[in-house]
């Protein structure tokens, strides 16, 4: 971990990409700013645990009599009768 003093309006450039400024102090509490690409998520550490339980929870949901197998399909199409299709199963998880 690397440890740094910062002032009020000071920043941190993290590879370049990514910036975080020190906007204002106020006794223990520190207000910073964040800069960075669009395509690079930035949460609060409880903001980004509390994602990653739902997505594991997400990932482990479906019991395994409801998961389609892929052994004998070879490029054939689900039939009427397979108990797994996207028109039924309405337990999607978007990952965030």
């Amino acid at each position: 971990m690397l440890i740094l003093s910062r002032k009020t309006g000071e920043s941190v450039v993290i590879d370049g990409r990514v910036i975080v400024k020190i906007i204002r102090t106020d006794g223990d509490t520190v207000k910073v700013g964040i800069e960075a690409p669009s395509n690079i998520p930035v949460h609060r550490q409880e903001v980004y645990e509390e994602i990653q339980r739902a997505n594991r929870e997400a990932a482990t949901r479906a019991p395994l009599g409801q998961v389609p197998s892929l052994a004998n399909t070879r490029g054939k199409q689900p039939s009427a009768h397979t108990p797994f299709s996207p028109a039924t199963n309405q337990n999607h998880s978007k990952t965030v």
